[in-house]
């Protein structure tokens, strides 16, 4: 008999969530690290309020969504009824959606450009709230991905700092997909540590643990936690979040 909601692939529940705790935990012990030194950020993209909220009441605190628009047509309710919920975006930004970030989530992953970091520098000087901000860092230089290429790196943080007055809190990045991931995270932790930069958002699902022990601060696992979900359903969320 075939499922009422075809859309739905795989389902997780809160003991994913717990899963994850253990995974990270046994990763931070290996690498001799505190827990708390790492930050899960469960990232609900394309996910509904039905998914996340188990996810919530099982303790979950941080989540991180791909798109302004999403992340903006069902986070407010979620929030209100959640307190204490800190929102991510982890995924690319446009100029224009500066303002909306800026007053809904409390970081930002994806500062790579000069027109980025002046609209954000705009904003934060309007609205007096400063979310935590990221460089993102094109390590693979891939020309489909946002990022700013390694060599490029270090003067584009001094001009966040000195041009745009911003806070840099640390570096993301996102390994090539046909790449082994831990050359990659050595080269972010490289130019963090250069620059004066404590934080490192690295590591998803299937190499978390390898990020951990190479010095990440924040991991962004998302089907870990939620599972999978089929296409159709991700095209109906951005159709109404648009």
């Amino acid at each position: 008999m075939k499922s009422e909601n075809p859309t739905i692939v795989t389902a997780r529940s809160p003991s994913a969530l717990a899963t994850a705790e253990q995974e990270i935990a046994r990763a931070c012990k290996q690498a001799r690290r505190d827990r708390a030194s790492v930050e899960l950020i469960a990232v609900s993209k394309t996910f509904g309020a039905e998914a996340i909220a188990p996810i919530i009441e099982a303790g979950q605190r941080v989540f991180g969504e791909n798109r302004v628009q999403e992340a903006k047509a069902k986070w407010p309710p979620l929030m209100s009824a959640h307190p204490g919920i800190a929102l991510h975006l982890i995924g690319p930004l446009q100029s224009n959606k500066a303002k909306e970030a800026v007053a809904l989530f409390d970081a930002i992953h994806s500062v790579d450009r000069a027109s980025i970091g002046q609209a954000l520098a705009k904003e934060i000087e309007a609205q007096k709230k400063r979310p935590e901000l990221f460089v993102q860092i094109n390590t693979g230089e891939e020309p489909q991905k946002a990022g700013i290429a390694p060599g490029e790196a270090d003067d584009f943080i001094k001009s966040c700092r000195e041009t745009y007055g911003l806070i840099v809190s640390g570096l993301m990045c996102i390994p090539p997909v046909d790449e082994a991931p831990a050359p990659h995270f050595a080269l972010t932790a490289k130019i963090a540590a250069r620059n004066g930069l404590q934080n490192l958002s690295m590591g998803m699902s299937a190499d978390f643990a390898i990020a951990i022990q190479l010095g990440a601060t924040h991991v962004r696992i998302g089907s870990a936690i939620f599972g999978a979900r089929a296409a159709i359903l991700s095209a109906s969320i951005r159709d109404k979040s648009t």
